[in-house]
């Protein structure tokens, strides 16, 4: 027995190794569009430019309605629309792995919004912007139906900034008027926020989520009339006390002290400024395969991947 304990033991162990493998793989994400003002994701226009832009890219597209559309994007508060659109997406699983935004008019400041407040949202990779108002317009939108023209009519004699007009109004959260720069910042609900334009009340949180985009393309019509200025679609504006000699984005406070991660984006080559001919939100079909198909297409990602590999000693 006491040689069998002095002999030496072979004992053979198998040990597993795991090991974290990174590959790439090419993966299509999804993309939503956020329509614009007096629109419905149940129109014509709207279905179509989805299909388009999911046939011609290879990627699945949504068309994401906050209420019953239209009313709702002229009557509801701003804010609130976005917080609908945040829970809409992080309740989407189709998103879970990143998204794309497409931005129409009005839509790209709810898309904004999404990306800047929505807390525990999926991440967005590239953002497209169609017309704009993003730095701000100087009048209201055209009502463009009995109804709505009749509200217009009937609330903004209290004042564009007044709570009950802000309230009332969903575009009023992003009027801004450079001859009444203090009553815009007092008044407004909505844009001065987006844009972190408040002194003693910028959050870096919504610049680095701005900032963390992988492209933003905005898209600017060059006989738009209906944005004022046109150039608000690059994040242009008027300087304050004026109303005219708009400003370049690049000329702006809001790129020059980036409040909102914009110049980040700039300097990093991530932000793509095209203009096309045409009216508000008037795109041609090979403008649609120029500058905004290929944000949308299938992209390179890496995903980890667990490996293992046995060893016998």
């Amino acid at each position: 027995m006491g040689s069998n304990q002095q002999q030496q033991r072979v004992v053979n162990v198998v040990a597993v190794f795991f090991f974290l493998v990174l590959i790439p793989v090419t993966q299509s994400l999804p993309f939503i569009v956020l329509h614009g003002i007096g629109d419905q994701c149940k129109n014509g226009g709207v279905t179509n430019f989805v299909k388009l832009l999911s046939d011609w890219s290879g990627s699945q597209g949504y068309c994401l309605e906050i209420g019953n559309g239209m009313w709702t994007s002229w009557t509801k508060p701003l804010l609130k629309q976005t917080a609908i659109a945040c829970e809409k997406v992080k309740k989407m699983s189709e998103l879970n792995q990143g998204y794309n935004i497409v931005g129409l008019s009005q839509g790209n400041v709810i898309g904004r919004g999404i990306i800047e407040f929505c807390d525990g949202g999926p991440p967005v990779k590239n953002f497209i912007s169609l017309g704009g108002p993003h730095a701000g317009t100087a009048s209201i939108p055209l009502c463009g139906s009995e109804k709505v023209c009749t509200l217009i009519d009937s609330v903004i004699k209290f004042g564009v900034y007044s709570s009950i007009v802000q309230n009332s109004l969903a575009p009023t959260g992003y009027v801004k008027m450079p001859i009444d720069i203090a009553g815009y910042l007092k008044g407004c609900k909505f844009l001065p926020k987006l844009n972190n334009e408040i002194i003693n009340k910028r959050n870096s949180t919504y610049s680095k989520r701005f900032a963390s985009l992988e492209n933003l393309v905005l898209i600017m019509f060059d006989h738009d009339t209906i944005l004022i200025p046109k150039e608000t679609a690059w994040f242009g504006f008027y300087p304050d006390g004026a109303l005219h000699s708009v400003l370049p984005p690049q000329q702006t406070k809001l790129y020059t002290e980036d409040w909102i991660g914009l110049r980040a984006l700039d300097e990093a080559g991530k932000v793509k400024f095209f203009n096309v001919s045409g009216d508000h939100l008037d795109i041609s079909h090979s403008d649609m395969k120029s500058y905004i198909v290929p944000y949308l297409k299938d992209h390179n990602h890496i995903v980890p991947y667990l490996k293992n590999q046995m060893k016998e000693y």
